[in-house]
């Protein structure tokens, strides 16, 4: 009776765990689904018609200072921000909110490569209160523009 009685508790309490481990994986992955970003791209085609036609756009550059002297596009907003991941980083960018925050156009985020720091851009302004619907990121950055005419040497 005794060892009856070990092993249906035995046999409870290794279901219980399975069960209990299995719903604990589910919620993992329901959450780490919902928690991801989602980010939205402008390419650089779509850039050059927006700039071309004068569109109400805001293009916000976050090069390093010396990569934003070197080759940058017309009409951006410099920031010097990147990498985007100190406070002093972070600060750059809290110059321009007012500004941002004061207009309703979409925000194109230019950085070297289109990710890591854009991406940070991204989350930091939308944490700061702009609107994710007007955040863009320049897909593969100021790296992978291809039309001379409209840089700023």
């Amino acid at each position: 009776m005794k060892k009856l009685l070990s092993l249906t508790a035995f046999i409870f309490l290794s279901l219980s765990v399975v069960f209990t481990g299995c719903s604990k994986e589910e919620s993992k992955t329901s959450t780490s689904s919902t928690e991801q970003k989602e980010f939205k791209y402008y390419t650089a085609e779509e850039t050059k018609k927006a700039i071309e036609e004068k569109k109400d756009i805001i293009l916000l550059d976050i090069q390093v200072e010396d990569e934003f002297k070197a080759h940058h596009l017309n009409g951006v907003i410099p920031t010097y921000a990147y990498p985007v991941k100190s406070d002093e980083d972070k600060a750059k960018l809290e110059k321009v909110l007012p500004d941002l925050k004061k207009s309703t156009s979409p925000i194109i985020i230019v950085c070297p490569g289109g990710a890591g720091g854009a991406e940070r851009t991204f989350a930091y302004l939308s944490e700061k209160g702009i609107d994710k619907d007007r955040l863009y990121i320049l897909e593969k950055g100021q790296k992978g523009w291809p039309y001379e005419d409209l840089l700023e040497k």
